[in-house]
């Protein structure tokens, strides 16, 4: 006699969604995470955000066909009451086997070899411009080289976070730790831990971290009611000096970008230094020291200090490219308030995020990034063949309505800038505490 299939409501898995109690359903399937949350190579965030809820197309989307059969250790014996798929999910789910059995997933054409001897070209002739010239000019074009090795390396840095970009895992880990750590100064574990947030939350004020730049920036009016980051675990204050600052953040945006990287390194030093499990956090910490030996000494070689922050506003400033890039993705899209959710996942991923409009011989500038709807989609997919899944993601938008949003490179940047502009004005509207003079008349006028 078959044995009878034990079940479990929707509104019973929700009570299963703190830390030390998270359930996930994956194909109707109930799971217990709790343990494995500890282990979890993309950390308990991913975990935490989607527990209580049915996540197989998150599932799909972020592990290889080899992870299905290490589920079962983890099954609770329960099935999801009442277990329905959406047809978008259908053809989600559709769409990802048919890359897999094209091997869409396991062909890495990008060259990241040959990314790393352009790498280490650039930084080799910024390095020879500093020490064997006297011209103020060929250190200002060193600082420039610096800066667009670093680009180079944070597109290895952000492909390998997503999938295994050379021939074995310690060979990965060594790419990670020379171009993230040493020669760029990010933390490869900080990036992977803030990114695998912004992926599975994407374009939630709340639990999306690349929304959350409050005092600096706020994308959204939303923001103004001082909500709280579940990812940075505090609120975000609207206070009068978030307010002043926020009413300005489309003149302030392309300066903050030029020197974006100082955050980043803040940030990596907070992670690396907090009470959280960090994986190889003596590999990490040890990067960060080379980045921060080589770099201030090869700055220290410049005659005087004029030349010295001369130089490292160029690098910074040519860095801050990809700065503005990572914000142009996102920041003019769809946003909303609350846990991402694993029933309309799909969906969340599009509505959030821009591709950027380009001709094949401009992807090296943009990484990836330009495709950036089939990445959020598709995060394991080796950026070379994102073209050509791309017209397969599109047909599959029309066909159930959802958006589909692109933009050419400049206009992106005003949509970001409109976007920020509107948030500006509503913050001043808001608080009336900055007089309206006729010369902000003039530069505020609409029509």
């Amino acid at each position: 006699m078959a044995e009878s299939k034990m079940y479990i409501s929707q509104t019973e898995l929700e009570n299963h969604k703190k830390p030390g109690d998270l359930w996930i359903s994956i194909q109707g399937k109930i799971y217990n995470v709790t343990e494995w949350s500890r282990e979890h190579p993309g950390g308990a965030l991913p975990l935490l955000n989607l527990a209580g809820q049915d996540a197989t197309d998150a599932f799909v989307a972020y592990h290889p066909g080899l992870a299905w059969q290490y589920l079962d250790k983890f099954f609770t014996g329960y099935y999801l009451k009442d277990y329905s798929v959406s047809e978008v999910s259908k053809d989600f789910r559709k769409l990802a086997a048919e890359f897999s059995k094209m091997g869409l997933f396991e062909k890495k054409e990008h060259g990241t070899g040959i990314l790393l001897c352009i790498i280490a070209l650039l930084f080799s002739i910024s390095v020879y411009g500093v020490l064997c010239s006297n011209s103020a000019l060929v250190h200002l074009l060193s600082g420039a080289l610096l800066g667009f090795s670093w680009i180079q390396s944070g597109w290895i840095g952000h492909d390998s976070g997503h999938y295994q970009v050379m021939s074995s895992r310690k060979f990965n880990r060594v790419a990670q730790i020379l171009t993230g750590n040493c020669l760029a100064g990010i933390s490869i574990g900080w990036w992977k831990w803030n990114h695998n947030a912004h992926h599975i939350a994407c374009n939630s004020l709340e639990f999306d971290p690349d929304l959350q730049h409050m005092p600096i920036f706020a994308v959204s009016s939303k923001l103004f009611s001082s909500l709280t980051s579940y990812f940075y675990e505090r609120k975000m204050n609207f206070d009068s000096i978030a307010r002043f600052l926020v009413s300005y953040q489309h003149w302030t945006f392309y300066p903050v970008m030029c020197f974006a990287r100082i955050n980043l390194f803040a940030q990596s030093f907070l992670f690396l230094f907090s009470k959280r499990k960090v994986p190889n956090r003596g590999q990490e910490i040890l990067g960060i020291l080379v980045y921060w030996t080589w770099f201030p000494l090869l700055v220290s070689c410049l005659p005087n200090w004029g030349e010295r922050l001369m130089f490292v506003v160029a690098s910074f400033s040519v860095t801050g490219i990809q700065h503005v890039q990572f914000c142009l993705n996102h920041f003019s899209s769809s946003v909303y308030v609350g846990p991402p959710s694993g029933n309309n996942w799909f969906e969340k991923q599009t509505d959030g995020t821009l591709d950027i409009v380009c001709s094949s011989w401009m992807d090296w500038f943009h990484g990836g990034l330009q495709f950036q709807i089939e990445h959020h989609l598709f995060p394991r997919l080796p950026r070379c063949h994102l073209r050509k899944v791309s017209p397969f993601v599109q047909e599959l938008c029309k066909k159930h309505n959802l958006q589909y949003d692109t933009a050419s490179f400049w206009k992106a940047n005003v949509m970001t800038i409109e976007t920020l502009r509107s948030a500006a004005l509503q913050a001043r509207i808001l608080s009336n505490p900055i007089p309206k003079n006729l010369v902000w008349e003039a530069v505020n006028t609409h029509g």
